[in-house]
């Protein structure tokens, strides 16, 4: 059962967070958890993407079973391939949890300079979130702080999915001007969604949710970061802010610390979200991030594989850490939480939050 202390619902803690306020506890918001709410309420991952009106069912049901903050959402980390053209395969085998890319829509330098523009109202999976966002607005759960939640990827992680990540790592240093022409065009992409997402449905009480994984330090330099990934970043979320959203969530994939630096320099909004994965300490994250919300970052593989026990010591060990953050601090998975993880691992997170998470003092 949750603690009796407990006086606020989940929507209020994310509120209090925005508004500089201190919650009553750390709240629980996980990382990509549709996948799991699916199997969990006996439904397949593939039906995300083919009846999306059961994964904001089972979305929902798991982030009341589990006591989490509820923020719907479809998506994959493979956006950027279907909606240029692409081709995906769906999850249907027994350790699949994402789609994967059958055929880049660029394969050759001839296919990246004639690339276009694709249509946003027909690109990929958006029709698809368009229906789910207006089924989301059919009703207002107290635990879904922000109802309109805008997907996207940073332009970097975009573009490798554009072309595949070995073409562009390469076309960095052999070809760098297609590099940049296709990192352009996501980042057009980007703003072009978070454009017709505000004039669908507003940008009150909106969310900016996007990602980036390839430009991890395990895949390219601190200064391959600086010159290719930083400058799109950049501009994409001053273009989101300008067009009117107030906060920008971005999960920092992977391993990232050299790249901090220039993290720091991507505007996130009044106040931002950052979630790091497990390779980022949490205070350091807090270090470069004073003015935005962190969350994170409790290693997914520990979720699906440790036992009960470690996984409510880690949780509360990541939790005494994050109740520091300066601008405070929400629990959640490093990355997607697995879809196969044990539910007895899952409930462990929350009953460490709800036993460990109370805040005694102020900001």
């Amino acid at each position: 059962m949750p603690d009796q202390k407990a006086i606020m619902t989940d929507a209020q803690r994310i509120n209090a967070l925005l508004d500089n306020q201190k919650p009553d506890r750390v709240p629980v918001w996980h990382f990509a958890y549709a996948g799991f709410a699916m199997l969990e309420k006996g439904y397949t991952i593939a039906q995300i993407f083919l009846e999306p009106e059961k994964a904001l069912e089972a979305e929902r049901l798991a982030s009341r079973k589990y006591r989490w903050v509820s923020n719907p959402t479809i998506g994959y980390a493979a956006y950027g391939s279907w909606e240029f053209g692409g081709q995906l395969k769906l999850p249907t085998g027994e350790y699949d949890q994402a789609p994967s890319v059958i055929r880049y829509p660029v394969e050759t330098e001839g296919d990246a300079w004639s690339l276009k523009l694709p249509d946003i109202e027909k690109a990929g999976i958006i029709p698809g979130r368009i229906m789910f966002q207006e089924n989301v607005l059919r009703e207002k759960p107290e635990n879904e702080p922000f109802q309109v939640i805008c997907c996207i990827n940073e332009p970097f992680h975009t573009a490798g999915n554009i072309c595949g990540l070995e073409r562009l790592c390469r076309w960095l240093i052999k070809k760098p001007e297609i590099a940049h022409h296709l990192l352009h065009l996501a980042t057009d992409h980007s703003s072009q969604v978070a454009q017709y997402w505000a004039k669908k449905f507003g940008t009150k009480n909106a969310l900016i949710r996007s990602a980036d994984a390839i430009s991890s330090n395990q895949v390219i330099s601190p200064k391959l970061f600086e010159t290719f990934a930083l400058p799109y970043a950049k501009e994409l979320h001053e273009k989101i802010l300008t067009i009117g959203y107030k906060n920008i969530y971005v999960h920092i994939c992977g391993e990232q610390n050299l790249n901090l630096p220039y993290w720091a320099e991507v505007p996130m909004g009044n106040p931002g979200f950052v979630s790091v994965g497990h390779e980022v300490d949490i205070m350091a994250a807090s270090k470069y991030f004073p003015r935005d919300i962190i969350l994170g970052n409790i290693n997914p593989a520990i979720v699906q594989n440790s036992t009960v026990d470690e996984v409510y010591r880690l949780t509360k060990q990541i939790i005494e850490h994050g109740k520091n953050c300066s601008r405070g601090y929400i629990f959640s998975t490093g990355c997607d939480l697995p879809p196969r993880a044990p539910a007895e691992n899952v409930m462990a997170m929350t009953r460490a939050t709800e036993d460990a998470g109370f805040y005694s003092q102020t900001f």
